[in-house]
């Protein structure tokens, strides 16, 4: 652990992460909901044509939670990993739409 040489960068840093854990209770909480509404929708035999879409939302939500809030991908210097990232979802949803024009035509 670093030290401090001041009292003004220790108090800045602890603010810092209690933001941080602040933040991160939050989405943890949010996921949570998000998942006992997907549980709902399920157990309450609602439409797939709504359910499904949803579902696939939450998701998505999630998943912006996990990078952003969990792998702290919202903080500088994760630029380069960011890009790789996301040239694999690009990847992935280009194959993935290649393959469902393919067995549809």
């Amino acid at each position: 652990m670093e030290k401090y040489t001041n009292s003004t960068a220790r108090e800045f840093h602890k603010k810092k992460n209690k933001e941080e854990m602040k933040y991160q209770l939050i989405t943890f909480a949010l996921m949570i909901i998000f998942t006992l509404i997907s549980f709902g929708l399920v157990i309450g035999d609602y439409n797939a044509m709504l359910t499904v879409p949803v579902i696939i939302l939450l998701a998505c939500v999630q998943v912006g939670f996990q990078l952003y809030y969990f792998m702290h991908m919202s903080h500088k210097g994760h630029g380069l990993p960011a890009l790789f990232l996301y040239s694999g979802v690009f990847v992935a949803l280009l194959t993935i739409i290649a393959m469902v024009t393919i067995v549809w035509w």
